[in-house]
């Protein structure tokens, strides 16, 4: 039996669109490639940037920082995306939009080779918010 290989990857391990310039056209009714997880990483950080855009009543805040983390095993992955602001607001909706996206890049990416592929139990894991005076300081 042939090993079907990821389609998103180029023969040099590195991420890329499939071309379909070539493909017929064809109606479809899906429902929503180097390195899936490297991409997937930044799939995840570009949309926490994004989620006011995707999400009406967000609020654009200025992110800190973002990191998404993904650990695979036999079973799947496990992705976290954490998020941090200095704002007025936080940044949840950031870290699960980040989380989600990176999960939905990994589908993507994957769905070539395993058509039973299920994204579940994505959810809030902590929310830490430190009050004006608990805020590191610049040194002087």
């Amino acid at each position: 039996m042939k090993m079907r290989q990821l389609s998103h990857v180029g023969a040099d391990g590195r991420a890329q669109m499939v071309d379909v310039s070539t493909k017929p056209m064809s109606k479809n009714d899906q429902v929503a490639k180097g390195n899936v997880l490297a991409t997937a990483r930044i799939a995840g950080i570009q949309a926490a940037k994004q989620t006011a855009q995707l999400i009406p009543l967000c609020h654009t805040l200025p992110l800190g920082e973002v990191k998404v983390d993904i650990v695979t095993s036999n079973d799947g992955a496990e992705v976290k995306c954490t998020a941090q602001t200095i704002g007025q607001t936080g940044v949840e909706m950031e870290a699960l939009v980040g989380a989600t996206v990176a999960l939905l890049t990994i589908y993507d990416m994957c769905k070539a080779v395993d058509k039973e592929m299920r994204i579940l139990d994505v959810h809030l894991l902590e929310k830490i918010k430190s009050v004006p005076d608990q805020l590191p300081r610049d040194s002087e």
